[in-house]
């Protein structure tokens, strides 16, 4: 906590019994009181500091008993008044977060200007207030708490409004871009690279980041009208409504004990109202405030959760708060009962009568809330959705979803022997035939209720077990419900009938898809027959064609690197023997190097072995051809 110090002076102040002291070696002339408490002072320090002290001074100066002043209306009483004397004799003091609101207002109540005096109480305590406090969090807080005893004079100053301004502005700032609250709530202190220091050393660990909720468990210290007031800056501030409903949710929780159903009273710790107020709040108390909670609280879906509204609907009913609270919470519920789990409605009935053990009728008004907004919002209904699109309909789930948790609810209800039939039918008809894919959770529940309540008659059974329809239950069901001596035997040949219904059009569809299979085994086969034989034989085509185009470019290869060299050589004899001679050979190989070129060019695959056969000749013919141009002559 940040402070400030005033003064330079020993304390020469002493306290006996219920009176103060000063010890400076003068007797004092004035005597002050303040509450219970008397304060033996000296004029001079008082009056050269206050406007007031200087005029209630010379007023009582005359007064043959003494001069004494009495303040009665002091901020703070005797305790404040104690710093503000021990200010004005220039003893030292510290200024906190924790005071300053007190002795603010006890300044401007005794005129502390600076016309009494250079640096005065009132700019000492404004500095403090709007340098220091208010740029703090924690400090903010804390002198926001204390204008609680000092309501009307901070509210005059101004400074509740500025505190609650400067805690709602760092309520909806990241605080991790300050600094704050990790490092001015006394957390560990940083390096410059954001690492944890113990006593100077970097450690290496790393501050986590602080989530939105940080300041829920911060501000619910704050007595109601002040934190209703802080909520309602956030939101105009424009902090989401989300994290507003966490923090109402936070506050409840502190002050409502019934909230908490597995931690007791004492282990709580709770209190309500100002710090400092020991102990758990009374009923009365906390009706007030469930009440008031209850304003405050938005009206939308999912913002807080269903166990939380359940047990603030369930407190609200302990504590007996108002008609319009309790329907208002109904209405939230009913807005997401689908959200909601068997054990959250299954609340006792705290009504003197005690006529069933679960408050059944609070759970069928929170179902006609639900089925209304279900319809508002555009909610299936028996016209708009066919047999055939009801099951995997999206609109669909969440009144599925209550549906299957109201026939949970009725197993659960149906064996209380109070719970009378138009109770039960009411609630168990209010669902809406669409909603429910299968019966079989209603089943079950009209036989448990028939087995608790044997002593009904036939045709009130034969009534109850209208509710189901025969149709949409399971083989199971069906099963069970055929050997079911508490049915009404109407039911009983109803269930029959359907079974076997079930059972001739399940074999027949399964006759059917087996014939649809088989057809369409043999459509495929002879397809793919057909078509396999077509494809193997164009593969097998192409191999081929393939094989004959490689071996004809191989031979054609060889056929022009056979001529190259016969060229060559051709070449090399017409230098020897001249012209002539090259002209007779160009004239005798010319005709026969034309036709085997033709004749490589036009063959085909099966002619191959005879033009090997010729280019061996003609190889032959050649070697003979040169044997006789290099003979001596």
């Amino acid at each position: 906590m940040a402070c400030m110090k005033l003064g330079s002076k020993q304390d020469a102040f002493q306290r006996k019994g219920q009176a103060w002291f000063c010890t400076t070696g003068l007797p004092s002339d004035i005597v002050v009181e303040v509450e219970d408490m008397s304060f033996h002072l000296h004029k001079f320090p008082l009056l050269s500091r206050s406007g007031v002290m200087e005029k209630l001074i010379a007023e009582a100066s005359g007064a043959e008993e003494g001069c004494v002043v009495n303040l009665p209306d002091i901020p703070g009483g005797d305790k404040t008044f104690e710093l503000v004397a021990k200010f004005c004799y220039g003893v030292k003091l510290e200024l906190t977060a924790a005071n300053v609101v007190y002795l603010r207002c006890a300044a401007e109540r005794l005129e502390m200007t600076e016309e009494y005096g250079e640096g005065n109480l009132i700019l000492q305590t404004e500095n403090f207030l709007n340098q220091v406090v208010l740029r703090n969090w924690k400090d903010s807080l804390k002198a926001l708490q204390s204008c609680d005893d000092v309501v009307p004079s901070a509210e005059d100053l101004n400074i509740t409004r500025r505190c609650i301004e400067s805690l709602s502005v760092k309520a909806g700032s990241d605080p991790n871009l300050f600094g704050w609250p990790m490092v001015e709530f006394g957390g560990p202190m940083q390096s410059p690279g954001g690492s944890v220091l113990w006593n100077g050393i970097s450690t290496g660990a790393r501050l986590k980041n602080a989530s939105s909720d940080w300041w829920y468990e911060d501000i619910s210290c704050l007595s109601f009208p002040l934190y209703q007031r802080l909520i309602s800056a956030m939101e105009s501030r424009g902090i989401k409504q989300e994290v507003l409903a966490g923090s109402l949710t936070s506050y409840a929780k502190k002050y409502l004990p019934g909230l908490n159903r597995h931690q007791s009273a004492s282990e709580s710790g709770n209190r309500l109202g100002p710090v400092g107020s020991g102990g758990l709040p009374s009923e009365e108390d906390q009706k007030l405030l469930l009440e008031e909670l209850d304003k405050l609280l938005p009206m939308h879906k999912g913002l807080i959760s269903t166990k939380i509204l359940f047990g603030l609907l369930r407190t609200a009913l302990i504590l007996r708060a108002s008609p319009s609270c309790i329907s208002n919470l109904e209405r939230r519920i009913g807005m997401q009962l689908d959200q909601a789990s068997l054990e959250d409605l299954l609340m006792p009935n705290f009504s003197y009568t005690m006529e069933t053990l679960y408050n059944v009728e609070c759970i069928e008004r929170i179902l006609e809330h639900f089925l209304a907004m279900d319809q508002v919002t555009g909610g299936a209904s028996p016209c708009s959705v066919d047999d055939g699109q009801s099951m995997g309909s999206p609109s669909l789930t969440p009144i599925t979803m209550v549906a299957k948790l109201i026939d949970g609810y009725l197993a659960e209800v149906a064996p209380d022997i109070n719970l009378k039939l138009p109770k039960f039918q009411s609630l168990a008809g209010a669902v809406p035939d669409y909603a429910r894919p299968l019966d079989d959770g209603l089943y079950r529940a009209i036989d448990i209720y028939l087995k608790s309540h044997p002593w009904l008659a036939d045709g009130d059974r034969e009534q109850l077990c209208r509710l189901m329809d025969c149709q949409k239950l399971s083989m199971e069901a069906c099963t069970h419900a055929a050997q079911n001596e508490r049915l009404p035997l109407r039911t009983i040949v109803q269930v029959l009938f359907f079974e076997q219904l079930q059972l001739r059009t399940s074999i027949a569809s399964c006759f059917l898809v087996s014939d649809n299979l088989d057809g369409s085994r043999q459509l495929r086969s002879g397809l793919m027959a057909s078509h396999d034989g077509g494809w193997n034989t164009a593969v097998r085509e192409n191999q081929v064609l393939k094989v004959g185009m490689d071996s004809m470019r191989m031979r054609v290869s060889e056929l022009e690197k056979e001529c190259t060299n016969m060229r060559q050589e051709i070449q090399k004899l017409g230098r020897v023997k001249g012209t002539s001679t090259w002209g007779n050979m160009s004239k005798k190989f010319g005709f026969k190097l034309k036709s085997q070129m033709c004749s490589a060019q036009e063959g085909s695959v099966s002619n191959q072995k005879l033009e090997s056969g010729k280019s061996e000749n003609t190889k032959e013919k050649n070697g003979r051809y040169k044997k006789r141009q290099l003979a001596p002559k």
